[in-house]
C-alpha cells in the first residue's frame, strides 16, 4: 500500500530513523547551482516567517520504501527510492548550521542538532545515521558529520558543507542604512526543520520499490538503462548487497564511466540477440536474468559482469594490453574511432580468457577485422551496412574453433564488400580516395602505409595532412608541365579529374598550406626534406604527372594488399568476374529506349561509380551508349570502342526512343534502376540502398563514443 502525507524535515528526522540510500542510486551529485536554489528558497521562508511563523515552501517529494525487517521497537528504517540528492544535501545544510551555532553560540548546539536531527545517539555503526547515503559517499558524509575533515576532503558532500558554512557566515555582516535586519542563524535553522514542506510517499514492505522506482523514471527522473539495471541487480540481494557492491559493483563502477558501462550491458546482450537496441538494454538484461534462482546467481552474473568490464576497458585503452601483437591491433581498431566493432573485439578478448584461443589467434583474427574496414573504404564502400554485417559475424563465429579463419570466411561470403586483391588495385588506380569516407580514415590509411615502410627514425604525423601532389586547382605552370606528358588525344582537364582525388596522387605532410599550389619543383624541394618515406620516393621524381601517378597507385597497391589481407582465396578468384560479368550481362539487356546510370550499375555488382565507369570505357560493351550519368547527360568522355564511329551517342539514343529535355537531360521515367536491371538479367542480388544504411558509430543500436 502507497501512502503519501505533507511533512516537514522537523517530522521526518525527529524520531528514531535512518533513510538508507540504495546502493543502486547514483552517487550524490549536486553542485553550486541546486545548493544556491536550496539556499535561496530557505532564505525566502525564514523570512516571510518573521511575519507569519507558520509559513512553509513546498520542496519537493521523497518517496521512500519501508524495509522488511522493521519492527515496532528500534531504529525504524526506509530506503529513499527518490528524493536523496535533496534529503542529503538538507542534512547538510543542518550539520553546517550545527558547526556554526557551536563555534558562535556555544556547544550545546552541536548535541542539540546532532540528536535531533543529524544521529541516532544510542546506536551504532551504520545505524547512527539518520541519513545513510550511498557507498561512494559514506564515507565523506561520515566525515561531516563527525567532524573529520581527512575523510572528505575534495569530495561534493564536503564542498556542499563548505558552501552552507560560507553562506551562514555571510548573514552575519551588518546590514546598509535602512535595510533590514540579516536574518539569524536560528532563523535559518527554524526555516529548514520546520518551514520547508515536504511530501512523504512511503510504501508498505509487500509494494514493490524497484516498480516505483521504474514507473519514477518514466515521469522525469531520466535515469539511463544502466541506472536501471544496477536498481534491478540490487533489488535482488536483500542480503548480500553490501559484500556485492564492495568486492565486485564498485571495481567496475571504478573502472568504467556510466557511459561505457551502459555500453559494455548492451555488448553483452547483442552477443545473443544481434537486433538489440541500446534503448533496451534495461528490459533485455532484465528478461535473460529472470530465471536466477537466488542471490548467489545475482552474484556470480555481477562478477561476469565485472570480468566483461575488465576486457572492455582494455578495448578501450589498449596500452593497457600486456600482448605487443594484440595490443597494437586494439590500438588501430581504437583509432579508427568506431563502435561497430565492439561487439566482435569484445567476443574474441572474451574467447581469449576463456582459454578459446590464444593471443596469436586473437591477434590475427583483429587484423581481419582492421583489414576489412582498410579494404571497404579504399574500394568505396565504407559504410553499407557495416553494422549489420559485423554483428551478424559476432554470432557466425560463436563456437567455432578458429574464429580468425571463420570471421574471413564470413567476410568474404555474399555481398559483404571484403574487396578482392583485384578490386583494391583497381580501386587505387581510379577510385576518388580523397572524397571516400572520414577524412580522419583516410589519414589513418595513409599513416599506416606510411609505418609500413618501418622507419628507424619515427617521424611524428598528427598534425600531418593530406597533400594533393598535382594540386586541386591547375595554374598555368601545372598545365604546361602536364600538357607536356599527354598524347594527342587526351584532355588535360578530363585527366586532371581522373586522376586528381586518387591514392596515387596523396601524400601526408606538414606543409599543406605553404605548398598549396605551387609547381612541383618547389614541392619536391620541401618532400625531399621530409622525414616521411612516402614523400621521399615522390621527390625522387623528376616531374609529376599521369605517368607517375599510375606507378605510384601501383606501389601503394601493392603495399595495401601486403599489409591488410584481403578475402579467402575460393572467394577472391570469383568475385570479380562475377560482378563485371553481371554488369556487362545488364548493360547488354538495356532496351531501346531505356539508359541507366553508373551509379544503378555501381549499385547492382556492389561497386563505387568511378570503377564503373573505368571498366565501362575501356570494355567493348554492347549497348554501352545507353549509360549515362546520375543527370541523364552522355558522360564528356565516352568513346566509342570502334574508333571508325564518330556519331553522336545523344543522337543515337534519340533515334531510339530516349526523350530528352532541352537543356539535354534524358527522361527521368526511361532510366533503369538497378532493381529493373536485375529482373532483366534474372540475377537475386542485394540492393539496399547504401544511402538507407546508417554510417559506423550512426546506428541507433551503438551510437559512437
Amino acid at each position: 500500500m502507497v501512502a503519501a502525507r505533507e511533512v516537514t524535515l522537523q517530522e521526518l528526522l525527529g524520531g528514531s530513523y535512518q533513510y538508507t540510500v540504495p546502493l543502486y542510486q547514483r552517487t550524490y551529485s549536486w553542485g553550486r547551482p541546486q545548493w544556491q536554489r536550496l539556499w535561496e528558497d530557505v532564505v525566502d521562508v525564514a523570512d516571510h516567517r518573521r511575519d507569519n511563523p507558520s509559513a512553509t515552501h513546498f520542496l519537493g517529494s521523497l518517496v521512500l520504501a519501508g524495509f522488511r525487517d522493521n519492527g515496532p521497537g528500534g531504529v525504524q528504517r526506509w530506503l529513499v527510492v527518490d528524493g536523496q540528492q535533496r534529503l542529503t544535501t538538507l542534512t547538510l545544510l543542518l550539520a553546517a548550521v550545527r558547526d556554526h551555532r557551536a563555534e558562535h553560540e556555544g556547544p550545546m548546539h552541536a548535541d542539540r542538532v546532532n540528536e535531533k536531527y543529524l544521529v541516532n545517539k544510542w546506536e551504532d555503526g551504520h545505524l547512527r545515521y539518520k541519513v545513510l547515503p550511498t557507498q561512494a559517499d559514506r564515507g565523506a558524509y561520515r566525515g561531516r558529520i563527525e567532524h573529520a575533515p581527512d575523510a572528505a576532503e575534495g569530495s561534493r558532500i564536503s564542498e556542499a558543507h563548505q558552501f552552507f558554512r560560507t553562506k551562514l557566515v555571510e548573514l552575519s555582516h551588518p546590514p546598509a542604512d535602512g535595510e533590514e535586519a540579516p536574518l539569524t542563524v536560528a532563523e535559518v535553522e527554524s526555516a529548514v526543520v520546520a518551514g520547508l514542506s515536504i511530501v512523504s510517499v512511503t510504501t508498505g514492505e509487500n509494494d514493490n520499490a524497484h516498480r516505483i522506482f521504474e514507473s519514477l523514471n518514466n515521469t522525469g527522473l531520466k535515469l539511463t538503462q544502466g541506472d536501471l539495471l544496477r536498481n534491478y541487480l540490487f533489488m535482488q540481494l536483500p542480503t548480500r548487497a553490501d559484500e556485492v557492491y564492495t568486492t565486485l559493483w564498485l571495481p567496475l563502477q571504478n573502472l568504467l564511466s556510466n557511459e561505457e558501462l551502459e555500453t559494455l550491458f548492451w555488448l553483452d546482450l547483442v552477443q545473443q540477440d544481434p537486433k538489440v537496441r541500446q534503448t533496451e538494454i534495461y528490459a533485455g538484461q532484465q528478461r535473460r536474468m529472470r530465471d536466477l534462482q537466488d542471490e548467489s546467481q545475482v552474484r556470480d552474473e555481477v562478477e561476469r559482469f565485472l570480468a566483461l568490464g575488465r576486457l572492455y576497458d582494455v578495448m578501450l585503452r589498449p596500452e593497457k594490453e600486456k600482448d605487443d601483437a594484440v595490443r597494437f591491433r586494439l590500438a588501430r581498431l581504437r583509432a579508427w574511432r568506431t563502435t561497430t566493432t565492439f561487439p566482435i573485439t569484445l567476443h574474441l578478448m572474451e574467447r581469449r580468457s576463456l582459454g578459446d584461443i590464444d593471443s596469436d589467434e586473437l591477434a590475427r583474427a583483429l587484423l581481419y577485422l582492421e583489414s576489412y574496414l582498410v579494404r571497404r573504404l579504399v574500394f568505396g564502400r565504407y559504410s553499407d551496412g557495416l553494422n549489420t554485417t559485423l554483428l551478424a559475424a559476432t554470432a557466425d563465429i560463436q563456437g567455432q574453433d578458429d574464429p580468425a579463419d571463420a570471421l574471413q570466411r564470413f567476410l568474404s561470403s555474399g555481398r559483404k564488400h571484403f574487396a578482392s586483391d583485384d578490386q583494391i588495385r583497381q580501386a587505387v588506380m581510379t577510385a576518388p580516395f580523397y572524397t571516400t569516407g572520414r577524412a580522419a580514415h583516410r589519414k589513418l590509411i595513409l599513416r599506416w602505409i606510411e609505418e609500413s615502410y618501418g622507419s628507424k627514425e619515427p617521424v611524428d604525423l598528427d598534425s600531418a595532412t593530406i597533400e594533393h601532389v598535382m594540386p586541386q586547382t591547375l595554374t598555368e605552370e601545372w598545365e604546361r608541365a602536364l600538357a607536356d606528358q599527354l598524347a594527342a588525344h587526351q584532355d588535360l582537364r578530363e585527366v586532371h579529374t581522373e586522376l586528381l582525388h586518387t591514392l596515387g596522387n596523396l601524400t601526408l605532410t606538414g606543409y599543406n598550406s605553404e605548398l598549396s599550389n605551387g609547381p612541383f619543383a618547389v614541392k619536391r624541394a620541401e618532400l625531399a626534406k621530409s622525414g616521411i618515406r612516402m614523400n621521399q620516393e615522390i621527390a625522387a621524381e623528376l616531374v609529376w604527372g599521369p605517368g607517375q601517378i599510375r606507378a605510384r597507385a601501383e606501389r601503394l597497391a601493392d603495399r595495401i594488399v601486403g599489409i591488410w589481407p584481403g578475402p579467402s582465396a575460393e572467394a577472391a578468384s570469383g568475385v570479380a568476374h562475377t560482378a563485371w560479368q553481371t554488369l556487362t550481362d545488364a548493360v547488354a539487356a538495356i532496351p531501346d529506349g531505356s539508359w541507366t546510370s553508373y551509379g544503378e550499375l555501381a549499385r547492382l555488382i556492389g561497386s563505387h561509380p568511378v570503377p564503373v565507369g573505368t571498366y565501362h570505357a575501356r570494355t567493348a560493351l554492347p549497348h554501352a551508349h545507353r549509360v549515362l550519368q546520375a543527370g541523364g547527360t552522355v558522360s564528356p568522355s565516352f568513346r566509342w570502342t570502334d574508333p571508325e564511329r564518330t556519331d553522336d551517342p545523344h543522337d543515337v539514343l534519340a533515334a531510339e526512343g530516349v526523350r530528352f529535355s532541352e537543356d539535354g537531360h534524358a527522361d527521368g521515367g526511361q532510366r533503369l534502376l538497378a532493381e529493373q536491371l536485375a529482373e532483366l538479367i534474372d540475377v537475386d542480388v542485394d540492393l539496399t540502398d547504401p544511402r538507407s544504411l546508417a554510417a559506423p558509430g550512426n546506428d541507433p543500436a551503438l551510437r559512437d563514443r
